[in-house]
């Protein structure tokens, strides 16, 4: 469904997000945003941010997906930690998060509404439950779940402050002349490819990554790295600015490849948050994943 707003003369003087929850019937600030970041909104037929404020007699077009039920579905799931107020899981490679155009089972949320029935909370909207944040489909690794709202709100407040742990392992084509170095650069939607997302000033958003070399290889090097801000696609982006972008991603990487790889090398190694009802530090760890390790397993026969 499109739904188009018209600005008035003094334009909007409030934020996209709550401009299009008090505009559109039924559209939470929270789905206004999730809309907003998937791109299906524009100024003038430009993207934006949820932050964005729409200027004079402005067009503000709002592209809003049929919603489709989302039921439960028994598909095995990963659990490394649960109890009343959340969860975390360890998501296989090649699973999508959550249901999309073009994506409408088999999902993470499809799976979890199958094991926790109604127990996920509800902030997100009926298509995210539970969902405080994501890891791409062909990204693997460690997806914290919230049960409650409060659990939720409490969680989320530390994401946005920037005190969640967060950390990856990717394998990342070339070699780094610095062991430790931080990445600063802007992350929005592609002006050519609004699929994509690209560092770029222009409707953008403020992303830190920290890299670590762990282990360096002739021709590639397996990195650390540290969210400091959580941009759709970051690292991924990241690492294709700076030419050296994650073996096996299709979408930032190189056309020809060395091996056989259904999806980028990209891995949620570890998790460290408080606990909304404990108050206390809790921080969990991932192995790679099979694919990846025998990656790593073929250069170290290599380069012996």
């Amino acid at each position: 469904m499109i739904i188009r707003l018209r600005t008035g003369t003094e334009g909007t003087e409030l934020r996209l997000d709550k401009y299009l929850s008090l505009q559109v019937e039924d559209l939470t600030r929270t789905q206004a945003a999730n809309l907003i970041e998937e791109g299906r909104v524009t100024i003038n037929g430009k993207p934006c941010s949820k932050k964005a404020i729409a200027p004079p007699d402005s067009e503000v077009v709002i592209d809003i997906p049929e919603v489709v039920p989302v039921g439960g579905e028994e598909i095995p799931l990963s659990i490394v930690y649960e109890d009343d107020a959340l969860l975390i899981v360890d998501k296989p490679q090649g699973m999508v998060v959550h249901p999309a155009a073009g994506n409408e089972s088999g999902t993470l949320v499809n799976a979890l509404l199958y094991h926790c029935g109604d127990q996920l909370s509800t902030v997100g909207g009926e298509r995210r439950p539970g969902i405080l944040h994501r890891i791409d489909k062909d990204t693997s690794g460690l997806l914290l779940i919230a049960k409650t709202n409060q659990a939720h709100r409490k969680l989320a407040l530390q994401i946005e402050a920037h005190s969640m742990t967060r950390a990856y392992w990717a394998l990342a084509h070339g070699k780094f002349a610095e062991e430790t170095f931080t990445v600063d650069a802007p992350i929005g939607r592609s002006g050519k490819d609004r699929k994509k997302m690209a560092v770029t000033p222009a409707h953008s958003k403020h992303a830190v990554t920290h890299f670590k070399v762990v282990k360096a290889y002739p021709s590639y090097t397996l990195l650390e790295c540290r969210l400091e801000t959580g941009r759709t696609h970051q690292i991924r982006v990241h690492c294709a600015h700076i030419g050296h972008p994650i073996v096996g991603d299709k979408t930032y990487g190189v056309k020809k490849e060395e091996f056989a790889l259904e999806g980028q090398l990209l891995h949620a190694c570890q998790i460290g948050f408080i606990h909304p009802v404990t108050g206390e530090y809790m921080e969990f760890q991932s192995k790679l994943p099979q694919h990846f390790q025998e990656v790593l397993d073929r250069l170290d026969r290599k380069w012996k």
